[in-house]
């Protein structure tokens, strides 16, 4: 099995380069119902990176739960590579679920607050959080093995281990895009699912992304517009 960080550093001189700037937007659904939106930006300047990602509740779900959820994501770029110095969650309604982390890679730990607790939590090598994780899938070409990513949500760290699935042609509101398509390898059946499928001519952009919960919820994220230089 290789690790991500292995995979990057074999495939560095080969990576197409990413936009300086890249601005997303996405719909969620739900059993074919739109239940959110979701606007991702990101901008590349010199060695660091910022990223930002606002879901907000469309549809049917805004009359029960009108809520906007904020990742927040900024680091370095060290050698072609995402590596995140802050993370932090923030919910409109409810400011008491909000997270913040700070990545202390000198000491391999990362300082998590949440509801007033306040706590250190190993920090392995490459470890992404959770809008980082996406963007630097970009940056990935797959060889034969798997790809293991450690992700922290601020709170704790996952492995997360990604298998190829497929070259495949898909429609996307945004457009149809030749993809390659991931699928997280789940070790029980109580983690959650994830696949995402990234344009090739699109600087590997995540164009689709679905997540299945344990408790039978699916969300499909796809891409309707996409604007980069």
């Amino acid at each position: 099995m290789k690790t991500i960080a292995a995979l990057l550093l074999a495939s560095a001189a080969n990576a197409a380069p990413v936009p300086a700037e890249i601005r997303a937007e996405y719909e969620v659904t739900s059993a074919g119902v739109r239940v959110g939106r979701v606007t991702d930006t990101f901008t590349r300047k010199g060695d660091t990176y910022t990223l930002s990602s606002v879901t907000r509740s469309e549809g049917p779900l805004k009359l029960f739960l009108d809520d906007q959820v904020t990742l927040e994501s900024a680091g370095r770029i060290v050698a072609g590579n995402l590596q995140p110095s802050q993370f932090g969650q923030r919910r409109l309604k409810d400011p008491s679920r909000d997270v913040s982390a700070t990545f202390d890679w000198e000491r391999g730990v990362i300082h998590s607050s949440y509801k007033g607790e306040r706590k250190e939590i190993p920090l392995p090598r490459a470890t992404q959080d959770r809008i980082s994780l996406l963007y630097q899938l970009m940056s990935v070409k797959p060889g034969n093995g798997n790809m293991t990513i450690p992700m922290s949500n601020g709170r704790r760290v996952e492995v997360y281990t990604y298998r190829v699935v497929e070259n495949v042609r898909i429609a996307t509101p945004a457009g149809e895009f030749d993809t390659l398509h991931l699928e997280r390898v789940n070790a029980s059946p109580k983690e959650n699912r994830a696949e995402v499928w990234l344009a090739k001519e699109r600087f590997n952009f995540p164009v689709r992304v679905v997540f299945d919960d344990p408790k039978g919820l699916r969300l499909e994220q796809n891409l309707v517009a996409l604007e980069a230089r």
